[in-house]
């Protein structure tokens, strides 16, 4: 069977959202266009990383080209989408690894999310070769969701992403460590239950 790539160039709406109350969140890439809706689920430090790279490889683009490539320096407001995730929420797999590239030809940003790869037990070093061969396999290699951003496009997706990390429990003001709705045992306080 060929590997399943669900691309989008350019997707209507690429956001990072949620489901699921604080400290219980599942996290998720979603990009829509024509009709047509594929969600990915991800762990909440792939968001962040996803974002702060985005905006790490803007800055660079922008800074390359002298200003000439067009990319704005912030997220437009007109751009902002706080709406929810498109639902139902069907999950076509979990994110195992993730790549961005810039499209100077095109200028487009190029995101890329692959699916999670189970291998057998082996050595590390076998394990690493064995992965990195499926990964690049273009026939073989597990599912993707491919999407080619405007530069004005990431820097809205980047802004979203960030704020959604964010939106999640509050941190205890002693140890900084999430509060769940019902407190948490704070370690400055010797272990004792703190309220939120």
């Amino acid at each position: 069977m060929s590997r399943q790539v669900f691309l989008y160039d350019p997707p209507d709406r690429f956001v990072a959202g949620t489901v699921g109350l604080p400290g219980r969140r599942t996290f998720f890439l979603q990009a829509s266009a024509a009709g047509r809706v594929t969600s990915v689920a991800l762990e909440k430090a792939q968001v962040e990383a996803l974002a702060e790279r985005i905006d790490e490889l803007l800055d660079e683009v922008v800074r390359r080209t002298g200003g000439n490539a067009p990319v704005p320096a912030v997220a437009p407001v007109e751009l902002a989408d706080t709406a929810p995730l498109d639902t139902p929420v069907e999950e076509e797999f979990r994110v195992g690894t993730m790549a961005l590239a810039w499209d100077g030809d095109g200028e487009r940003m190029v995101v890329e999310a692959q699916a999670l790869v189970e291998l057998e037990a082996g050595t590390d070093e076998d394990l690493a070769e064995a992965e990195e061969r499926l990964l690049q396999d273009e026939l073989n290699g597990p599912p993707m969701l491919r999407v080619r951003l405007t530069g004005t496009m990431a820097r809205a997706f980047a802004k979203r992403a960030l704020e959604v990390v964010n939106a999640g429990r509050p941190p205890c003001p002693l140890c900084s460590l999430p509060l769940d709705p019902e407190g948490h045992v704070c370690p400055r306080q010797n272990g004792y239950r703190r309220g939120a």
